[in-house]
């Protein structure tokens, strides 16, 4: 009966996993097909309770099979997916293990309207401009609970505009997320600007519980004051020229 039950689980399961694991935050609606062979449509909301969603385009196809002594997830979607994105799956007892098996340049490519999706302050901004997402010898493990990075994760925002600004683009920027070897299950958070007229950089850390810290600022390139006052008062606290970001 356990096998049956295994081997004919629902797609709804893992959807249920996904929004368990990211607060709710990431959504597979519309579920087709079991846990081993099935598709949906991913959504980006603010959270459980929040009105704010966006899906995208397209349906997400996935297939899992046995590999080794663990699984292996590979999953498609026509618009954003760079080939297969394959995930190895190895658990074990009060543990799990994630890992990113890709080898490609970048694993997914978005356009940043979707982050309006998650709600204040990305509904206000309604950022366009593209994302992409790479990693680089990425892999979680969970150990009762507390998580734990490897490697790093990247997020590069390109040609960044906003309604609120009439600087159009706003510039491009780089986001990481690198486990910090000399302190197991600390990851180091970095902004940084790869070009533009804002200029926005921060630092910050992330633990094992989930719990983050971050602190970052943005300013305006000399002879752009004057058109970027209104959206540095949107997207910080102001002290002088500078907008300060705090988080946690």
């Amino acid at each position: 009966v356990i096998a049956t039950v295994i081997a004919f689980a629902p797609a709804s399961w893992l959807a249920r996993s996904l929004a368990s694991a990211t607060n709710g935050h990431l959504l597979i609606v519309d579920t087709r097909g079991s846990v081993w062979n099935g598709s949906g449509v991913l959504v980006l909301t603010g959270g459980i309770g929040s009105r704010d969603a966006s899906a995208l385009p397209g349906r997400l196809h996935w297939h899992m099979a046995l590999k080794g002594l663990g699984l292996q997830l590979a999953a498609r979607q026509d618009c954003c997916i760079n080939g297969e994105l394959l995930l190895g799956i190895q658990p074990g007892l009060g543990r799990i293990a994630i890992s990113v098996d890709n080898k490609a340049d970048w694993l997914a490519r978005v356009p940043a309207g979707l982050l309006s999706g998650l709600g204040t302050p990305w509904n206000t901004l309604q950022l366009t401009g593209s994302l992409r997402l790479s990693a680089r010898d990425l892999k979680l493990e969970s150990v009762q609970g507390r998580w734990r990075q490897f490697g790093e994760l990247q997020l590069d925002l390109a040609n960044m505009s906003s309604r609120v600004s009439t600087v159009a683009p706003l510039g491009s920027y780089r986001f990481t997320v690198t486990a910090d070897a000399a302190n197991p299950g600390v990851s180091t958070l970095r902004l940084s600007t790869l070009e533009g007229a804002l200029q926005l950089s921060g630092v910050g850390v992330l633990n094992s519980g989930g719990k983050s810290r971050f602190t970052g600022e943005a300013g305006a390139a000399p002879g752009r004051e004057e058109a970027l006052n209104n959206l540095l008062n949107i997207i910080g606290r102001r002290q002088g020229a500078r907008s300060v970001l705090t988080i946690g």
